[in-house]
């Protein structure tokens, strides 16, 4: 199958007040499979004509505020109204088709992609009539829970530390989030959960 694994980076919690600050997304083919770094690639910074944020995010993004604010040509930048014509685009020239609405409907993969980041994607113009998620998303965390001992789903860090990555920090930049989510996720595609699980005694 075919799937996006996409990643925010945002002012705040909030979808109705606060705003996108950097999506990447990245397509990984689970039938060819490619190196991370050969991976097709889609990053957008977005430039909003004043920030709403709260101090912790803007905080934690002060490079991408950095970015927004430089002069200097970017071909990286967007306005919101541009993010999803511009990701539509990039599914399209790899293969992607649109339904019968017109609509590039697709799989998308990350960590709170169900509870956060979709709920900023449904903000923009355009989601649902250019670009929509399947109903059923990818949560690495789900993979990495410990059935016996987790009381919550595990975080990003804890997932990382359970695959044995050497660094099991978060980057924080969607791009990096991004790929790290692809690479969670393909230990098991060679063995689905469901081939674990053995069928009752009769």
């Amino acid at each position: 199958m075919r799937y996006i694994s996409l990643d925010l980076e945002t002012s705040g919690g909030r979808p109705q007040r606060h705003q996108i600050l950097e999506l990447a997304a990245v397509i990984e083919d689970t039938k060819h499979l490619l190196p991370l770094p050969e991976l097709p690639a889609f990053r957008r910074v977005v430039r909003h004509p004043e920030y709403v944020g709260t101090a912790g995010a803007l905080a934690l993004n002060a490079r991408l505020l950095q970015e927004l604010a430089d002069k200097a040509p970017n071909p990286e930048l967007c306005t919101p109204d541009q993010l999803l014509p511009q990701l539509r685009e990039f599914l399209l020239q790899h293969g992607f088709k649109p339904d019968k609405q017109d609509c590039v409907s697709v799989t998308m993969a990350g960590k709170n992609i169900a509870s956060f980041d979709l709920g900023f994607l449904r903000e923009l113009p355009g989601y649902g009539t250019l670009v929509r998620a399947e109903p059923a998303m990818l949560d690495p965390a789900a993979f990495y829970l410990n059935w016996r001992k987790d009381s919550r789903l595990p975080t990003m860090t804890i997932c990382k530390a359970r695959a044995g990555f050497e660094d099991d920090t978060v980057a924080h930049e969607a791009l990096a989030d991004a790929l790290d989510v692809v690479q969670l996720l393909r230990p098991f595609y060679e063995l689905p959960i469901y081939k674990q699980v053995q069928p009752e005694q009769q």
